[in-house]
């Protein structure tokens, strides 16, 4: 079945053309129910997997009256079973290596142009919001290196799209962080006096700040106007560190105020991002007071983690996002992160789910994978 024929193409191209707007005005409720509701019945005709699981739980376009309503699909779900509308155009791979790399999430990206919709429009409003261009500096491995991460993809597209030139990546998975021209293009945006954008993931920065410690490279004081995006990245490694201690050295390192650095919390079962603030917004803000926000086309909800019910402001629960974006697969995501989330649809994150995945999680999973190996779920 081609794209054409099953309406995929058509739809995209309307999703797109929203994204393109940017933040702005968040939706009405009407128009995001609308819109989901819409997301859903196509999801549910052209994703055999997602059908069945829907059927066993009761519901189809004809019975959802609400996108509260939409079934709930695990991530984890994404170790096990293809989860497609339709043929990828790439396929975005975990970085965890639990189980080996079998179970690996994969989740197949049919467009990336409606990626790059997405993707875009959150990335300038929270890094770039004074338009324009800017050097990156990043510490994410290239699409060529990784064509299986979707972060590599969204630097790539931050480049082409608002990258000055001399923007570069500066890590590669076998080499790691190549000191020397990451050193040296620190000291070109010193001498030049011009800000720049440094990208990384917080555990490639904790190797960077040793290399600092150790002698092997020296601080830096960056033009006024540099920021830092730190998109996390401690799950599964040996080492972590917390998150105002790791803001406390990029200062020292990079000589950039902590309201310059914008953590970036995404996920490879999503196509869309949130951020907790702005770059250079706030400087009184304390990191405590940061809430991460959804674009328009997102919404998140916490929920029980063993009932799954939705759970008021203020209570901490599993974090469950319905994002548009997520066309070639499903949209409807029930992740094992922790948050609390605020009457605006802000959340606070606090961590994930220690040791075994939240109960209504594994049995959502466990109903999936039942209804995959037997009838019709009818």
């Amino acid at each position: 079945m081609t794209a054409a024929a099953d309406g995929f193409a058509e739809l995209a191209g309307e999703l797109s053309t929203a994204f393109g707007a940017g933040f702005g005005e968040p939706w009405a409720e009407t128009r995001f129910d609308d819109w989901a509701r819409r997301v859903f019945a196509f999801q549910f005709e052209a994703n055999p997997v997602y059908q069945k699981f829907c059927l066993a739980r009761g519901r189809r376009p004809a019975t959802v009256s609400h996108w509260h309503e939409v079934p709930l699909v695990p991530t984890s779900a994404f170790k096990h079973l293809e989860l497609a509308t339709g043929p990828a155009e790439a396929t975005f791979q975990t970085s965890g290596t639990t189980g080996g790399v079998g179970r690996r999430g994969r989740h197949g990206v049919r467009s990336l142009a409606l990626y790059r919709s997405s993707a875009l429009p959150a990335l300038r409003a929270h890094l770039l919001p004074e338009g324009g261009r800017i050097q990156i500096l990043s510490l994410v491995p290239s699409i060529t290196d990784a064509p299986e991460s979707s972060l590599a993809w969204m630097l790539h597209f931050a480049v082409d799209d608002f990258g000055a030139p001399d923007s570069d990546t500066f890590v590669s998975p076998k080499t790691g962080v190549d000191t020397a021209a990451f050193a040296a293009a620190l000291d070109h945006a010193v001498s030049g006096q011009l800000p720049v954008w440094v990208a990384g993931t917080a555990f490639a920065f904790v190797h960077w700040m040793d290399a600092v410690r150790s002698g092997h490279v020296r601080a830096v004081r960056l033009p006024p106007g540099s920021r830092i995006m730190e998109t996390g990245g401690f799950k599964g490694r040996s080492r972590e560190v917390a998150r105002d201690d790791l803001y406390r050295e990029l200062g020292r390192v990079f000589d950039v105020p902590r309201a310059w650095i914008v953590n970036e919390y995404g996920m490879t079962e999503l196509c869309s991002q949130f951020y907790d603030t702005v770059a250079g917004l706030d400087p009184e803000r304390s990191l405590s007071a940061r809430r991460h926000r959804p674009p328009p086309w997102m919404r998140t909800r916490v929920l029980h983690p063993e009932t799954l019910d939705p759970l008021p402001p203020g209570e901490r629960g599993v974090l469950a996002h319905y994002d548009l974006a997520n066309l070639g697969s499903v949209s409807a995501v029930l992740t094992e992160d922790l948050g609390v989330a605020d009457a605006d649809g802000r959340f606070r994150l606090s961590g994930r789910s220690p040791g075994a995945e939240p109960r209504g999680c594994s049995l959502a999973l466990e109903d999936l994978l039942r209804v995959h190996r037997g009838g019709d779920g009818t």
